[in-house]
């Protein structure tokens, strides 16, 4: 299967092998869509979007067939994780000035349906998730901004659009039942024969300014400094070592996330930070894994 150079890609031609193909952290505040900023909000995300378009490119490279997204901003389901089991997602991101955009995809309901029976067998609590219409295949599931921005930047406007899947974590459970989910996935993905990009859209403290929604605590930096080595240095297994209270207070948005993609990416892969900066009240990373084999 060819690259297409023009798509981030490089010489050659991609392993024929099947499971997850790339790894991501990904921001979802408005902020890091070009065509959602101000002049001026512009050049206050330049890193974020500089690094949002080397991630796309770098993601591109891996030809995946399948956006896996994990998202604290879909469905929310008490003592359960939840996989999106409608037909297609759409929605919208309203930006500043009126800048809008919109996106919907299909969603890979073959590999969703193996996301939701391997967290079930792997002794994660989890509940398949639509709206609307009562057939799966007419549901229509409105798309969070978790799950649209990362989109909007990976593949769900290629041509051909890829498709994805949309699992929700839960906070209510433990660390450990996060990493194991993941892993879960990364086994559903391989069962599915598909080459599947696994995308942690997460935007981290968001208590960096008094004029934000939750205030300034100092552990809002803290904790960022903290996730952002452990990404770099590639020691995201420290990850459940991470103290719940400095999570709350920094008011954190992606501490789970990450830990479903410890768990589905395990051993055997280079990460790479490409950008971060608190522009506004939260904080925003871009990070690429990229498979050692």
């Amino acid at each position: 299967m060819p690259i297409d150079p023009q798509a981030g890609g490089v010489s050659g031609s991609v392993p024929l092998v099947s499971g997850i193909v790339f790894g991501a952290v990904a921001p979802h505040g408005p902020i890091a869509v070009r065509e959602a900023c101000t002049d001026d909000e512009l050049e206050l995300a330049a890193a974020t979007l500089a690094g949002f378009e080397e991630l796309a490119r770098r993601c591109a490279s891996t030809a995946p067939e399948t956006l896996l997204v994990v998202t604290p901003h879909s469905a929310h389901v008490d003592r359960a994780m939840a996989v999106v089991v409608a037909a297609r997602m759409e929605g919208a991101v309203a930006g500043t000035d009126g800048r809008t955009i919109m996106l919907e995809c299909e969603i890979d309901r073959e590999l969703a349906a193996l996301a939701l029976d391997g967290l079930l067998d792997a002794g994660v609590a989890a509940v398949g998730v639509s709206f609307g219409g009562n057939r799966r295949d007419e549901a229509v599931m409105p798309m969070d901004w978790g799950t649209l921005i990362p989109l909007w930047h990976l593949g769900a406007r290629s041509d051909p659009r890829l498709r994805t899947v949309v699992v929700s974590p839960a906070r209510d459970l433990p660390a450990e039942t996060h990493v194991a989910a993941g892993r879960a996935l990364a086994v559903a993905a391989a069962r599915s024969g598909l080459r599947v990009a696994f995308v942690a859209s997460a935007d981290h403290g968001h208590a960096h300014s008094p004029d934000g929604p939750y205030g300034y605590d100092a552990a809002a930096a803290q904790y960022d400094e903290l996730v952002t080595r452990l990404v770099e240095e590639n020691r995201l297994e420290e990850l459940v070592h991470i103290d719940p209270e400095l999570v709350d207070r920094a008011a954190a948005d992606s501490w789970w996330q990450l830990l479903m993609l410890h768990g589905a990416l395990g051993a055997g892969w280079t990460s790479d930070v490409l950008s971060y900066e608190a522009p506004s009240y939260y904080g925003m990373l871009c990070a690429s894994f990229m498979s050692d084999l």
